[in-house]
């Protein structure tokens, strides 16, 4: 939870022996103010530009899924890319890709923008307990995830 310490001019507080001299005439109150909701927005992945790319085009990489984790740490969350209509792919820091597949009702068009998650108290994003958002509204909720490996 966030927490903000104002200090408003106008009204009288009690202050402890060892706190500084106020000047006399001003007074002060503390207010708190709390922030019950918090959003993570995931941006999109870049592409590469044309000006960037190699003079001949690489052959598209293969993904095999593997065993994964049922969390993640929301830290870890680095892009998101869409490359089918059932899951979202997550690129983490340091390199590595989940895909996050996604309830039977809830295709993953709308993500095209990026992603939107709710913060839960232990700083992870757990499949089937955590929803996605997108942009517009909608909200997905993650069946499982896998991680992504190059076929070999």
């Amino acid at each position: 939870m966030l927490l903000l310490m104002l200090t408003l001019p106008g009204a009288a507080q009690r202050r402890p022996a060892s706190a500084p001299s106020v000047p006399q005439g001003v007074t002060t109150i503390r207010t708190e103010i709390r922030v019950q909701r918090m959003v993570v927005r995931v941006p999109r992945a870049p592409f590469a530009s044309a000006a960037y790319s190699s003079p001949r085009p690489l052959p598209p990489i293969q993904w095999v899924e593997k065993h994964a984790d049922r969390c993640v740490p929301i830290q870890d969350l680095a892009a998101v890319t869409v490359t089918r209509t059932d899951s979202v792919d997550l690129l983490l820091n340091g390199g590595k890709r989940l895909r996050a597949r996604l309830a039977d009702d809830c295709p993953a068009l709308d993500f095209y923008a990026g992603l939107y998650l709710k913060p839960t108290g232990d700083g992870k994003m757990c499949a089937s307990r955590d929803v996605i958002r997108s942009r517009s509204g909608g909200q997905c909720r993650i069946a499982t995830f896998r991680t992504l490996v190059p076929a070999r």
